[in-house]
Formats: structure tokens, C-alpha cells, sequence
């Protein structure tokens, strides 16, 4: 289902928050991975959003949101990828001497 709702909470250390709405009584859990949005992914309370929910017993609540935006357009979904975060990317080189001729190099004291 799609609706349009209020941030009632959202508790940004934890990444979770709920949703009010006329189609989920009671509110909707939403995980921080369920926001669409640029950059690190906040809900503000009062921030007014559109979402995606599916009944479910997350945390004492009956609904779940499965993708939330700002705006009334919905985003496309985007393509699975192994590396789909762009939030934190690291690489690592290891670059060896090439072996001494005359062996290890000795303890120097």
C-alpha cells in the first residue's frame, strides 16, 4: 500500500522511527535502509513523507514501511548491488619489498 503520513519519531543513533498515517492506525516502524534519499538517510519529526507499508509485527507495531520518500512521486526502485551504499567505501594496497639476495635482513641492535 501507499501512503502519505508524519513523522511522529525518529530516533537517529538507532535509525528506526514510526509513521503516522490514515492507512497504518497505531503508526509505522520504519528502518533508516527503507528511506530513500541522498546522503545520510534522517526522518525529522513532522516531516511530511509518502511510504510503502506492509502489515507486520515489528517492534509492537502493525505495519512496517518497506520505502519512504519525500514528495508525492515515487522514486524508482533502484538495482541490487553488492555495493549499493555510497555512505562509506574503503580500499586497501599492500605493496612488498622484493627479497633480499643474502636473505632476511638481521636484527640491528
Amino acid at each position: 500500500m501507499t501512503s502519505e503520513g508524519t513523522v511522529r519519531a525518529f530516533n537517529a543513533d538507532e535509525g528506526w522511527g514510526i509513521i503516522d498515517g490514515p492507512d497504518v492506525p497505531g503508526g509505522c516502524w520504519v528502518s533508516f535502509s527503507a528511506i530513500v534519499m541522498d546522503g545520510y538517510r534522517e526522518l525529522t519529526p513532522g516531516q511530511r513523507v509518502s511510504f510503502r507499508a506492509e502489515p507486520a509485527d515489528q517492534d509492537g507495531f502493525a505495519y512496517r514501511a518497506l520505502k519512504v520518500w519525500a514528495g508525492s512521486t515515487e522514486p524508482a526502485d533502484e538495482a541490487a548491488t553488492e555495493n549499493r551504499s555510497v555512505a562509506y567505501r574503503s580500499t586497501l594496497t599492500l605493496t612488498f619489498d622484493p627479497p633480499r639476495p643474502d636473505g632476511p635482513a638481521s636484527a640491528q641492535t
